[in-house]
C-alpha cells in the first residue's frame, strides 16, 4: 500500500495556482512527476501524492521546481477564475477513477502524437540534409566539369595551332624542295648546252677526219645526251586504309590461358546483379530517382570514407545493399568501414559475403578477392584469432604471391602464433 503525502499548501490568483509539496527528506526527479489538465501525481515509492484538480490547467506551460526539500508547482489555469478548492470535493469514487483513467489515456495519446511529430521532423531534417548534400555535390561536379571543358578547349586550341604550324612547315619544305629541284634541272641544262657547243667546234677540219671525228663525236654526243636526260621522279604510291579486326576480350589474359566458362559465368553474374533491385521499399519513396541508384550510393559512401566519416559511409552502403544485395563491392567497402569503427564481427561477416559473391574466381575479380581476404584476416587477428587470420592471409598470397606487404604481415602472424603456443 502506498504512503500518502497529505501535507501541502496552496494559494491562487485569478490566472494561476501555486502548490507547495514537502518531500520529508525524499529525493525527487522530474520522472517522479505526472501532470495533465485535471490530474496531478507525484510518485516516490512508497510515497504518493495525487490530486484531481478543481478545473483544467495548461499542462504545457505549467512548471514544477524541485529544491530545498519541496516541490513547488506553478499551475496556469485555462480559464481565469478563482477556485473554491484545489481538488474536487464532491466527486465520488467512480468519478475519480474515471477522471484518473481519462487523464492517463490523454497523456498516452499526447505522448504518441509528440513521438510521431518528432519522427516526421527527424525525417524531414534527414531529407533536407540529403538534398543539401546533393546540391553541394552537384555544384562541385558542375565546377569540375567546367574546369574540364575549359582545359579541353585549351588543349584543342593548342592542338589546332600545332597542326597549322605543322602544315605551314610542310608547305615551306615542299616549296624549298621544288626550288632546289628546279635549280638542279637548270644546272643540268646549262652543262648540256656547254658540251654541245664544244662538240660543234671540234667538227672543223678535213672532211675525212671530220667525218671520222664527226662519227666518233656523234656517238659520244648521243651517249652523253642519253646520260643527261632529265631524271623523271616516280609517281607517288596511292593511299589506302587497312582494317584489322581482333577478337574482343573482356579479360586481359590471352584466350589460350583463360577459363572461358568461368569468365562467362562471372560476367553473367555481374550483369544479373546490375539488373537486380529490391522491391517494395515503401519507406524509400521520399527519395529521388538518382538516390535509389546503388552505384550512386556506393560512390557517396566512398567519398564519406575518404573524408573519415565512417558512420555516414556505413549508412550509404546499408541503403545500397537494401536496394541491391548482389554487388560484392558494397559488402567489401562496408567491411573496410567496420574495421575502422572496430566492428570486427561485422567486418568478418561482410568480407565473407563479398567472397561468396566473388565467384567464380577469375582475373577480373582478383583485386576484390585479395582485399576481402586481407580485411577478414585483419579482423580475425584483431580478435586474437590468429590461426583463422593466417589462413586468410595465405589465401591472399596465393592470389598475389609477389605482394611483399601481405607476406610480411603473414610472417608476423606466424610469429604471434608460435609465441602463443610457447606461452601456453
Amino acid at each position: 500500500m502506498p504512503v500518502w503525502l497529505r501535507e501541502h499548501s496552496w494559494r491562487q490568483s485569478a490566472a494561476a495556482v501555486y502548490l507547495s509539496l514537502p518531500l520529508r527528506g525524499l529525493r525527487a526527479t522530474p520522472a517522479n512527476i505526472f501532470c495533465t489538465e485535471r490530474y496531478l501525481k507525484v510518485s516516490i515509492p512508497p510515497f504518493l501524492f495525487e490530486a484531481i484538480l478543481y478545473a483544467p490547467i495548461d499542462d504545457t506551460n505549467s512548471t514544477a521546481k524541485i529544491g530545498n526539500g519541496i516541490i513547488f508547482f506553478t499551475l496556469y489555469k485555462k480559464e481565469v477564475a478563482m477556485w473554491d478548492s484545489l481538488t474536487l470535493a464532491d466527486a465520488n469514487k467512480e468519478k475519480l477513477q474515471y477522471l484518473r483513467e481519462n487523464a492517463i489515456l490523454k497523456a498516452h495519446e499526447k505522448a504518441k502524437e509528440e513521438t510521431e511529430a518528432r519522427r516526421v521532423t527527424k525525417q524531414e531534417h534527414k531529407k533536407y540534409a540529403l538534398e543539401a548534400t546533393m546540391k553541394l555535390e552537384e555544384t562541385e561536379r558542375k565546377r569540375i566539369e567546367d574546369l574540364k571543358e575549359k582545359e579541353r578547349q585549351k588543349v584543342t586550341e593548342e592542338l589546332e595551332l600545332w597542326k597549322k604550324q605543322q602544315k605551314d612547315a610542310e608547305k615551306q619544305m615542299m616549296v624549298q624542295k621544288e626550288e632546289e629541284l628546279h635549280q638542279e634541272v637548270e644546272q643540268l641544262k646549262e652543262k648540256k648546252k656547254e658540251r654541245m657547243n664544244k662538240a660543234r667546234i671540234s667538227n672543223e677540219g678535213t672532211s675525212k677526219t671530220l667525218l671520222k671525228h664527226t662519227k666518233g663525236c656523234h656517238g659520244s654526243h648521243s651517249m652523253f645526251s642519253e646520260n643527261l636526260k632529265e631524271e623523271q621522279l616516280p609517281a607517288p604510291r596511292s593511299a589506302a586504309t587497312i582494317k584489322i579486326n581482333f577478337t574482343s576480350r573482356v579479360f586481359p589474359t590471352a584466350l589460350r590461358e583463360s577459363r572461358v566458362a568461368e569468365e562467362e559465368e562471372w560476367l553473367h553474374k555481374q550483369a544479373e546483379a546490375r539488373r537486380t533491385a529490391s522491391a517494395d521499399l515503401s519507406e524509400l519513396e521520399v527519395l529521388k530517382e538518382e538516390e535509389k541508384n546503388p552505384d550512386w550510393l556506393k560512390d557517396k559512401g566512398n567519398k564519406m570514407f575518404a573524408t573519415g566519416n565512417y558512420l555516414a559511409a556505413v549508412n550509404a552502403y546499408n541503403l545500397a545493399v537494401r536496394l541491391n544485395n548482389k554487388l560484392p563491392l558494397l559488402y567489401l567497402n562496408r567491411a573496410a568501414c567496420h574495421l575502422k569503427l572496430r566492428n570486427l564481427h561485422k567486418a568478418i561477416e561482410d568480407s565473407s559475403k563479398a567472397l561468396e559473391l566473388l565467384t567464380p574466381p577469375v582475373p577480373d575479380n582478383e583485386s576484390a578477392r585479395l582485399k576481402a581476404y586481407v580485411r577478414r584476416g585483419t579482423a580475425f587477428c584483431q580478435l586474437e584469432l590468429y590461426t583463422e587470420g593466417l589462413q586468410d592471409y595465405e589465401a591472399a598470397l596465393k592470389i598475389d604471391p609477389k605482394n611483399k606487404t601481405i607476406e610480411k604481415d603473414a610472417e608476423k602472424i606466424r610469429h604471434l602464433i608460435q609465441g602463443t603456443m610457447q606461452d601456453s
